[in-house]
């Protein structure tokens, strides 16, 4: 849901935006102060566009089959993530918990605003990616609220071993994880055993709120060393 074809339709045929992607183009990556200003420009200038019609009406007809008063992640993609050169990954914004269709829409155009953060700016520049190049999906997902959440790898990340499959988990939405806020437990298995734990020492995790949000909440100090997944819940995951 909200493809690049979407965030080109937005940037493509605004004057004010194109004249800030004018300023901004020639700039060097220690021209800090002239980045941050044309950045927040940009980003203010994308948050002001309303949402096409066609846009509004087919996130209506996807809430009103998935339902409007759930919950939904807002998340945001670029196109030039995950390079062979250069991973963009991370560098945009996502929200969780959203609930409501004008805060999906509100949050669908932060997406696409933060392509232009600071951070995200300097990183092409550096890399020598064109703003006008990449583009900007944002993926609508219902939530799931885990007690704990984590990636699992097929193959070792470390060593590429096929027969060792891998697991990185902590406490809480997956956000935590992801963002590096946290050390993950790590644990891995290979033919039906696991043949190694890396227990982290956990101090905080993220839980969604009642009224939609997060929030980031100390883990109790007796539960910080605790195993995030027993072994009775570690086994089924090799399986799926």
């Amino acid at each position: 849901m909200c493809y690049p074809e979407a965030f080109k339709r937005i940037i493509g045929h605004n004057d004010e935006l194109n004249a800030l992607l004018d300023q901004l183009s020639p700039l060097k990556a220690d021209d800090r102060e002239k980045i941050s200003e044309i950045s927040g420009k940009i980003r203010r200038v994308i948050a002001g566009i309303a949402i096409p019609t066609d846009i509004d009406e087919e996130i209506t007809r996807y809430l009103s089959k998935l339902g409007e008063k759930d919950a939904y992640a807002v998340r945001s993609s670029a196109t030039a993530e995950d390079l062979p050169t250069a991973s963009f990954a991370g560098q945009m914004d996502t929200y969780l918990n959203v609930i409501g269709k004008n805060a999906i829409l509100q949050h669908i155009s932060k997406c696409w605003a933060s392509l232009f953060t600071d951070r995200a700016v300097t990183y092409r520049i550096q890399n020598d990616f064109d703003h006008r190049k990449v583009y900007l999906s944002v993926v609508i997902q219902k939530m799931v609220f885990p007690q704990a959440a984590g990636i699992m790898f097929t193959a070792d990340p470390v060593t590429s071993n096929r027969k060792v499959l891998s697991i990185d988990a902590s406490f809480g939405l997956g956000e935590a994880l992801v963002s590096g806020l946290v050390n993950a437990d790590i644990y891995k298995v290979r033919e039906g055993r696991i043949v190694d734990k890396k227990i982290s020492t956990k101090k905080i995790a993220i839980y969604a709120l009642t009224e939609g949000g997060t929030e980031e909440k100390e883990i109790e100090p007796e539960r910080q060393n605790s195993q995030t997944l027993t072994d009775e819940q570690i086994f089924p995951l090799t399986s799926i």
